[in-house]
């Protein structure tokens, strides 16, 4: 059911723009991205950070698209989100010293503690990854290529994903008693 939520703006704004045009594709996106984030509002009694970030800025580009009239702002769009995602966990890294995704998944996965600063590291690439070619397409080609991009650039997520829960899979602590509890917890000191 959660996939099918995840998926429900995209596959709306995928097909409104095949039968209408980018605007009115961008006007479903932000309808569905509300109705979705209700949902899950309903569902789990919160948002999560990523939620918000990602509903904040599909209504603000969104918005920005619609009143001028200029597909620059929604294409853009997915290149400020994973651009300020890896700026984030640099910056919690590397100058608070705190790991984002241990703070954030430290309950749910247990990781010895250099494999967290390598599953962080690996995120950053990845957002920068994306944010970069995610740029390159919507400055270098046309709309509908773009919205293509977006259709087919889905193994790219699904590919990290995958290959995130192997790396998981791989290197994750069995029980609790196995951690060591300041590990776990504290996350990467000075790394």
């Amino acid at each position: 059911m959660k996939i099918i939520l995840d998926l429900f703006p995209i596959l709306l704004f995928f097909a409104a723009y095949k039968y209408a045009s980018i605007y009115e594709a961008t006007a479903v996106l932000m309808g569905a991205t509300v109705v979705q984030s209700l949902l899950m509002y309903r569902m789990d009694g919160k948002l999560a950070t990523m939620q918000k970030a990602s509903l904040a800025l599909i209504l603000v580009f969104g918005s920005l698209t619609l009143f001028f009239q200029d597909d620059r702002f929604i294409k853009f769009k997915p290149t400020l989100l994973y651009g300020c995602l890896a700026l984030a966990l640099w910056v919690s890294q590397f100058v608070f010293k705190r790991n984002l995704l241990l703070s954030m998944l430290g309950s749910q996965v247990k990781l010895p503690l250099p494999k967290w600063h390598t599953l962080n590291l690996a995120w950053i690439g990845y957002c920068i990854f994306m944010a970069v070619i995610n740029a390159y397409v919507a400055a270098y080609y046309t709309t509908e290529q773009w919205v293509d991009f977006k259709i087919w650039g889905y193994i790219f997520p699904l590919t990290f994903i995958v290959g995130t829960g192997f790396f998981i899979a791989k290197y994750a602590i069995q029980s609790s008693d196995d951690a060591d509890p300041k590990a776990v917890e504290k996350g990467p000191e000075g790394s």
